[in-house]
């Protein structure tokens, strides 16, 4: 996916202004939760989200959704991480 078609895509699902961010290479946040949904793309970098269940990688192009109050932590990969944001 491209940055106008996230950003459409965010419009249209009812999400607020979308953000630009970067993290460092090997930043890792440990497990916690928001109390809003979350939506990202990925332009540059990896980043790795554990679930409960399982981990998603995340990469240039790819997207990733989070419901609100899901436990998660986060990983950043050896390159860093820019990423497009919006929450909801």
């Amino acid at each position: 996916m491209d940055e106008a078609a996230f950003r459409e895509q965010m419009k249209q699902g009812g999400y607020g202004e979308v953000s630009v961010s970067e993290y460092e290479a090997g930043y890792a946040r440990d497990t916690h939760a928001h109390d809003f949904g979350a939506s990202v793309l990925v332009m540059d970098g990896e980043i790795s989200v554990t679930l409960e269940d399982r981990v998603v990688t995340c990469r240039a192009g790819d997207t990733f959704s989070l419901e609100a109050n899901i436990p998660h932590a986060e990983s950043v990969g050896a390159e860093g991480v820019r990423l497009l944001a919006a929450r909801k």
